[in-house]
Parts: C-alpha cells; structure tokens; sequence
C-alpha cells in the first residue's frame, strides 16, 4: 500500500509517517518508481506508535516497543526495554500524582480557611464566636 492508505488506515498523516521514517521508527522500502510502498508490518509499527502515544508515551519512549516488534515478538511489550519504560513513565505519573495529592490538600485547607462558618439552623452561617 502507498503511503496515503498507510495514513488513513492507521488514523494519522503522511506527514506523521514522513517523520516516523525520518526517526528510524518506520522503514520505507521503495517500489521500482520510487514510491513507498508499505505492508501489514508497517501498518502494525504505526498503530503500535499510535496507541503508545495515546497512552502518554513520547515518539522516543515507542522505539522499544518498534524494536521488539521488529524481532519478531508477538507483542510491542515483550522485551525487557520497553517494560522499563513502562515502569519509568508510572513512575512519572505517581509522581505527578503525589504533587497534585499535596496541592489539592493545601487548596482544600486555603478553602476550608476562606469560608465562613457552618450555617445554622436557617441556613444562615454562624460565625464562630470570639473567646473573651
């Protein structure tokens, strides 16, 4: 299949496919007039990048999976390399986790100081009275 197709089956642009060969990510053999010419294997590297990117992966972070693609593996996830770099991005996410956990905490906090107190019975709030 010519380059067009690769791009509307896999869901994205021959500029992206441009740029995947341009990375090394995606081989481009040539037919005898110069075209690219693409099979299922190539189809299978581009949605293997795709959904890794979807997931929060970066264009880098794939190169594993395309490797361990390439040797043949059933799964993009097979080798090694690329389950440390899943372990390295939810690594990552828990620590932006944690980061987000404390500024909610300390927006909360602000929050609980900003409000006035609970309200009565009427629905009026009741500010809390002052100690003599």
């Amino acid at each position: 299949m010519r380059i067009g197709e690769l791009a509307r089956r896999a869901g994205t642009t021959t500029r992206a496919l441009r740029f995947y060969e341009s990375q090394g990510l995606l081989d481009a053999p040539r037919a005898a007039n110069g075209y690219r010419e693409y099979g299922e294997e190539e189809f299978r590297l581009v949605r293997e990048i795709l959904t890794l990117q979807a997931a929060g992966l970066s264009l880098d972070d794939t190169r594993p999976f395309v490797e361990c693609l390439r040797a043949g593996h059933p799964r993009g996830d097979s080798c090694a390399d690329s389950v440390e770099v899943y372990q390295r991005k939810l690594d990552e996410v828990n620590a932006c986790i944690d980061r987000l956990t404390a500024v909610r905490a300390d927006l909360l906090a602000k929050l609980a100081d900003a409000l006035p107190g609970p309200p009565g019975p009427c629905g009026v709030s009741v500010e809390p009275e002052e100690e003599s």
